[in-house]
């Protein structure tokens, strides 16, 4: 009772000391708590030497004062802020025995415990602690304990015994205490193992350290890619603390591992317009991909693969919805769309869902490393076009006639790019309109003549006959067509380039070569332009008569099942699908990012389509057929060369 009204006295003239003018308070106290306070206020402020000095000074003069004790207390102190823990440690201990029923007695023998971790003594201070637990211990004193052997377990590489202490520690805290205890917790549970956190959840009550145990489980089986026992783990902390301080990082963690980690790896969605303005091309490359998964099943022996088809009605919002619904039906990855392909490549890329677009749309691939394309794209196409015609044909100078659109202007830029690329020239380049049926001023500015066609070679519904041309009269006066380059590349469709090529006949464009794109890969320019269209050449991604042994079976089961013929939507989803049967079928690919990576590796994959694979940016790399038109077939040209046409165009004769 005594030593509680000195403290108190204590506490009170240190205060008006600090705060008051001398004069204003006198208060009476002997010489011995006078020397005491004069120490208590060296030591505050860290003049070690004059506190130790004072202090010992009252110890010799009251050795038996109501302050002594605290003044052995505070000379160990003293030791300690000055690094000499062995000597702190003889003052504690002195005080402990020489006054066995100070209250300070529990503060003491847990500053020696202190001592020996600064030491780094750490199981001396786990042995030590135990005998001090079985003190008459206050609350503070015993969170102190508990938080000094989780520390002293941490630092002894023993995460599991240092949870078990912070635990406790935790039990006995209040709200000051908490938040670096709380970090402590945390970092011992990051520490341990799947058998240490499912043991502790056996028998662990508190429900904090229950809640960053699931977590630490949850992390853990992500890191072993047992996905499903991650999302038990996620699901169940959510379920039982829903008020839990890290809610909201397991509610990520649990999303993450949706968007990235957890499908359902034997299940493929597909994004197709089977309804719409572009419905036929849906329905053609779903036979394609239905094929693929018939004849994949029918040779493999692993789980069956499941196809879910959405379809998109060729609009941007219904194809996000769709991507969602196949997001949330845990696909392992996407196929399509066909139209409207942006949109569910920026779906699916936030989703972290691979998918392969089946477009022309320019830059899909950059929407991220997710998003891929397997289609014919312009490019191709003029690439495998002028490499033919430069490296195999020796050509080096180029005329363009092309339709003032988005079509026409795309191939344009994209031919002229590509044949200064080859060190060739682009000579002459003339555009004509859409609703233009009669092309004579774009080819007359073209080979350098502007007269008049005559009037029957206006009437789109005929075109000139050979014979007529042959009868054609010279005019002394008339100007010679100039024909300085070496080809004419006409990106068009059949219906127009049918028109175009007979006029250019009637202007004298003899000995050129004539290129296309693989729109005209088609009978309706052979029945339009007939003798005049013979050996022009194109690129496609797809023909059904290759000897390829690939193509051959593919149209071959292709018939057989649908009875027609494929094309190039057919054969292209066909193979698209059948790559991706082969990447989820393999074990060792867990995760949809895995699969990702798979697709970015694959190496010349041979199909229906020829060679496929993927650069790093998810863009197909396709070896195209070049075609060249024979009569009324197309046939597959060698990389031989062709002779030079000795007649009209490619006319054979």
């Amino acid at each position: 009772m005594k030593f509680r009204i000195l403290y108190s006295i204590m506490i009170l003239v240190f205060f008006l000391w600090a705060c008051v003018p001398k004069q204003a308070v006198r208060v009476r106290i002997d010489s011995g708590d006078e020397l005491f306070l004069q120490a208590e206020k060296l030591f505050q402020e860290r003049i070690y030497g004059k506190a130790l000095d004072t202090y010992n000074k009252y110890l010799t003069r009251f050795p038996d004062g109501p302050m002594a004790a605290a003044a052995l207390f505070k000379i160990g102190a003293v030791y300690e802020a000055l690094g000499n823990n062995t000597e702190a440690r003889v003052k504690y201990d002195r005080l402990i025995t020489e006054y066995p029923d100070s209250p300070l007695v529990p503060e003491a023998m847990l500053a020696i415990l202190v001592t020996l971790y600064h030491e780094g003594k750490y199981k001396d201070v786990i042995r030590k602690a135990q005998t001090v637990l079985k003190q008459s211990l206050s609350r503070v004193h015993i969170f102190r304990l508990y938080v000094l052997m989780g520390d002293s377990y941490t630092a002894r590489g023993a995460p599991s015994d240092a949870v078990f202490y912070y635990s406790l520690a935790y039990q006995k805290s209040e709200d000051q205490e908490r938040e670096i205890l709380i970090q402590k917790l945390k970092t011992a549970i990051s520490q341990l193992g799947t058998s240490d956190i499912t043991t502790f959840l056996r028998y662990q009550e508190d429900p904090l350290t229950i809640g960053y145990l699931l977590r630490q489980l949850g992390l853990l089986h992500m890191t072993e890619e047992k996905y499903d026992d991650a999302e038990k783990a996620f699901s169940e902390f959510i379920d039982r603390f829903p008020d839990h301080e890290s809610i909201g990082d397991v509610k990520s963690l649990l999303q993450e591992l949706y968007q990235n980690y957890l499908y359902r790896r034997y299940s493929i969605g597909c994004l197709l317009p089977l309804s719409g303005p572009y419905k036929v091309y849906g329905h053609r490359a779903l036979k394609g991909i239905e094929l693929a998964l018939k004849e994949f099943s029918s040779k493999n022996l692993g789980p069956s693969i499941r196809i879910i088809v959405k379809d998109t009605e060729s609009d941007p919002e219904k194809s996000v919805l769709a991507a969602r619904e196949l997001a949330q039906a845990q696909v392992a990855a996407i196929i399509g769309p066909i139209i409207t392909a942006g949109s569910a490549a920026v779906e699916a890329q936030n989703r972290g869902i691979p998918i392969i677009t089946l477009t022309q749309k320019d830059n899909i691939v950059d929407t991220g490393d997710f998003v891929f394309r397997n289609f014919l794209t312009p490019r191709m196409q003029v690439k495998a076009i002028l490499a033919y015609a430069v490296e195999e044909l020796g050509l080096k100078r180029f005329a363009i006639l092309y339709p003032d659109e988005r079509y026409g202007i795309t191939f344009m830029n994209l031919f002229w790019d590509e044949v200064i690329a080859y060190g060739g020239s682009v000579v002459g380049a003339e555009s004509y309109s859409l609703i233009q049926t009669d092309f004579v001023d774009p080819i007359k500015r073209l080979v350098g003549l502007y007269h008049e066609i005559p009037e029957d070679l206006k009437d789109t519904a005929q075109l000139i006959s050979p014979k007529k041309m042959d009868n054609k009269e010279d005019d002394p006066e008339e100007p010679e067509a100039i024909i300085d380059f070496d080809a004419i590349f006409i990106p068009d469709s059949p219906k127009k380039a049918g028109l175009i090529i007979p006029q250019l006949a009637f202007y004298d464009v003899e000995n050129v070569y004539l290129f296309g794109t693989n729109l005209w890969h088609s009978e309706r320019l052979v029945q339009m332009a007939r003798q005049y269209i013979q050996g022009a050449l194109m690129a496609d991604g797809f023909f059904v008569d290759s000897p390829l042994e690939a193509v051959r079976e593919f149209v071959e089961v292709f018939q057989e099942t649908y009875k027609e013929k494929p094309g190039f939507i057919e054969a292209v989803t066909y193979d698209t699908a059948m790559i991706l049967l082969q990447v989820i079928s393999q074990t060792h690919i867990q995760t949809r990012r895995a699969i990702k990576d798979e697709l970015t590796r694959l190496g010349n994959y041979q199909g229906a389509t020829g060679y496929t694979s993927f650069d790093t940016n998810g863009e197909a790399r396709k070896k195209l057929y070049i075609l060249k038109i024979n009569g009324k077939n197309f046939v597959e040209v060698g990389r031989k060369g062709l002779r030079k046409p000795s007649g009209l165009m490619f006319l054979d004769r």
